[in-house]
């Protein structure tokens, strides 16, 4: 399972890079009105669009990535170890991880509180797949002896739980706070999300119709829905709620400047032979995305001569990026023998340095001792 968790890790890494330039060249990063409605009913699925409103999202596509990218990356025998593995869980817990249909992470950022103290965000992982979520849910109880609390809120129950740790270091350091407890709650029948308390609840309202995140975000998040994994974001958005640019939580103020610079996607899919980046960076105008372009590009050529893996070098040489209209774009085609000659290549164990079993003889020999002879003296005969 290390090896597979190695995979996953790479996966993730792969769809930061995509990220961090962050798009698909094919429709603008936000879709609006009704081709926003039309995109909604046709590729996103019921879990998702019952979600609260985020401010950053990242889609796992679970099952194609263990069924499909999976076989194609592992050696058979991890293939195999990995299976066994998900068959154990499956017996155990009743929930085969290779039908688990996507998992979601969503974070919530919050403005500020009356005291104008800052509150951190609020996060929460979605699963929904081919499994019972009562039954996930009742498994959580047994694991967690008895810690794990109940709460009323609607029409749901929703597990509480403490985490000690956190807990005592929020008493000195009042910002952990808000990560001292975890909730759990099924949302559905085939749903079960997990994270912070009020997040949850928010969740709770969203799937019985109340709040719910808006098909903008979810049509730049799914712009292409056979993505293994895919990331969308609004950091200006997520600033100005943090910092009081909206007002505070008692005092909310209405935004002066409504922009989507620095709005972002990111993808990674597959085809028959290639791994396939996709990235934009919203850049609010022409102008601006030519600048930022300069910049990215001067970036990655700097980082290029400064990086001696070759492997690594012919990862960043593979990406395009280029202005289109308001936004920067990500385009790169990876061969997927080299992604898998690039995995092979980090997952071999480190050579061992042989030890050296035969000690070199000392060089600090005792001193010689000295031989004292005796002189014999020739004792005169008298005539």
């Amino acid at each position: 399972m290390k090896k597979t968790l190695s995979l996953f890790v790479f996966i993730l890494l792969v769809s930061a890079l995509a990220n961090s330039t962050s798009g698909q060249t094919s429709q603008p990063l936000a879709v609006k009105g009704a081709e926003a409605s039309a995109a909604s009913s046709q590729t996103i699925p019921a879990a998702l669009a019952a979600l609260p409103e985020a401010d950053t999202l990242i889609f796992i596509n679970s099952r194609r990535i263990l069924n499909e990218a999976a076989p194609r990356l592992m050696p058979e025998k991890d293939l195999a170890n990995m299976r066994k593995t998900f068959a154990d869980i499956k017996q155990f817990a009743g929930v085969d991880p290779a039908n688990v249909d996507f998992v979601v992470l969503a974070v919530r950022f919050r403005k500020p509180s009356a005291e104008l103290a800052f509150l951190p965000p609020e996060i929460m992982a979605v699963a929904t797949g081919d499994f019972n979520a009562e039954a996930l849910m009742g498994l959580a109880r047994g694991a967690s002896n008895g810690k794990l609390r109940d709460e009323k809120y609607g029409t749901k129950t929703l597990g509480l739980m403490t985490i000690d740790p956190i807990a005592k270091e929020a008493e000195k350091n009042p910002i952990l706070k808000s990560f001292s407890e975890v909730a759990v709650v099924p949302l559905n029948a085939n749903t079960i999300a997990v994270g912070s308390t009020a997040y949850l609840r928010a969740a709770i309202d969203a799937e019985e119709g109340n709040k719910r995140i808006s098909a903008e975000s979810l049509s730049s998040l799914l712009r292409d829905p056979t993505a293994l994994i895919s990331v969308a974001g609004s950091p200006l958005t997520s600033f100005s709620k943090s910092f009081g640019l909206l007002g505070t939580e008692a005092n909310p103020r209405a935004p002066r400047c409504d922009s989507k610079f620095g709005d972002f996607y990111g993808a990674l899919t597959m085809d028959t032979a290639n791994f396939i980046l996709r990235g934009a960076l919203n850049a609010d105008n022409p102008d601006t995305a030519r600048i930022l372009n300069s910049l990215i590009n001067g970036l990655l050529r700097q980082i290029t001569s400064s990086v001696p893996d070759p492997a690594a070098q012919s990862l960043i040489k593979a990406l395009s990026i280029t202005p289109q209209e308001h936004e920067v774009v990500l385009h790169a085609d990876l061969p997927q023998q080299m992604v898998i000659d690039m995995i092979k290549e980090r997952m071999k164990p480190k050579k061992e340095e042989a030890a050296t079993s035969s000690v070199a003889p000392s060089t600090n020999q005792p001193p010689a001792k000295k031989r004292t002879t005796r002189r014999r003296t020739r004792r005169s005969s008298k005539p």
